[in-house]
């Protein structure tokens, strides 16, 4: 088993001065985008500049709002339940309802911190674009439009491009579950084998991150089949491993607020030689999206060489969309590795290279990484599989 002793970071949370830089941060983009606030309703942006974080964002029932201003600590706008734990956090200013309410959750009391501010451009940036959710009632956040002195304006790619460079913290963090998840991931040849069902191996699998350090685990899929699996974001199932067959494992598992997002795949008793050299083409594939992956390429050219290797070796194509994907406090986050996606790498971006590989009808295999990008270029932040497939024999 595996203790905090073993991780880069054992401390948990962040000190106040890493809150104070993200705020910071985003005061700087508001000044140059001319926007006078900045107004927050996803769990993962208000625990981004507050620190508040609390499984109760499970309940759908009640909203809660975050507004940051040009100047000083962000504003939190709770409902009441929630205000002993946002005291425990940096935020000093913090107004309250009784929620939930449907004939005015919040709206009049937000619209009044709004109002109040002061009004230099009459603009209030939002997460409206893709990749985001509302998390309040579109009647109510219309309301708010109509009550506000200011205009409500989609400003999603700012903060994206503010949470695609990660701290040194932050890294720290990711990290650690890579860690913890690696090391349950190397116990599978220990106990899975022909006869068992995929949904038995992923108890298992789950029992040892959960051992190791993990503090959820909201994602395991498992996809299996004679010599191959038709789906990578399916299962797990009660399908049978037997001789032959192919099983791949993907989690996305948290510690601390932060995701690992990769996978690996074993072979049982036997894998035949197509499927071996599909494992290395693969592998070849992530080895190319690696060496592209340093600041001041793009997110396009890790894609593209990445699928250089694919499109040499696939004679049944692949239209999973993209090749990878940012990686933080969300299991996905932006930017996409896609053949258009133009964004330019950076020092601090953490990254997951999932090149994936359609070889014969319903037949795939996917292999995903995690990395760093660092100003020399990328690093591994995953313990690298074998280029080798693992064959598990029982």
């Amino acid at each position: 088993m595996m203790n905090d002793m073993n991780l880069k970071s054992s401390q948990r949370g962040f000190p106040v001065s890493e809150f104070e830089q993200r705020t910071q941060n985003m005061q700087a983009v508001m000044r140059q985008h001319q926007m006078d606030a900045f107004f927050l309703t996803e769990e993962v942006n208000v625990r981004y500049f507050t620190g508040f974080h609390s499984q109760f964002w499970q309940s759908p029932t009640r909203p809660w709002f975050v507004v940051i201003p040009t100047e000083g600590k962000p504003i939190a706008i709770i409902p009441e339940i929630g205000v002993s734990g946002m005291r425990s956090t940096w935020i000093d200013d913090i107004y309250s309802w009784p929620s939930p309410c449907p004939e005015d959750d919040g709206i009049s009391l937000v619209t009044k911190v709004i109002n109040d501010l002061p009004t230099r451009f009459g603009r209030v940036g939002a997460m409206l674009g893709a990749e985001t959710s509302l998390r309040m009632p579109y009647k109510d956040f219309q309301q708010m439009c109509q009550m506000s002195n200011k205009q409500f304006i989609d400003a999603t790619s700012l903060l994206h491009a503010l949470r695609q460079i990660k701290s040194p913290a932050e890294i720290n963090k990711i990290r650690d579950i890579c860690c913890i998840a690696g090391n349950a991931f190397s116990q599978i040849v220990q106990y899975a084998k022909t006869g068992m069902k995929e949904r038995e191996i992923c108890h298992n699998f789950k029992q040892q991150l959960l051992l190791s350090g993990a503090d959820d685990c909201p994602y395991i899929i498992a996809g299996s089949g004679p010599s191959g699996y038709d789906s990578i974001i399916m299962g797990p199932s009660d399908r049978t491993l037997n001789p032959g067959d192919v099983l791949v494992i993907d989690t996305g598992s948290i510690r601390d607020g932060y995701f690992c997002d990769f996978d690996r795949n074993w072979a049982f008793d036997y894998a035949h030689d197509d499927i071996l050299a599909v494992h290395r083409i693969i592998y070849e594939a992530t080895t190319k999206g690696f060496e592209a992956a340093y600041p001041g390429n793009k997110t396009s050219d890790i894609f593209h060489a990445m699928w250089e290797v694919l499109s040499q070796n696939n004679n049944f194509g692949n239209n999973i969309g993209r090749l990878g994907h940012g990686l933080g406090m969300q299991l996905t986050e932006t930017p996409s590795i896609t053949a258009t996606d133009e964004t330019v790498i950076k020092p601090g971006m953490v990254l997951t290279l999932e090149p994936s590989m359609t070889y014969a009808e319903n037949k795939s295999m996917v292999h995903e990484e995690n990395i760093v990008i660092t100003e020399e270029g990328a690093e591994w932040i995953t313990t690298r599989v074998s280029p080798e497939l693992t064959v598990i024999k029982t």
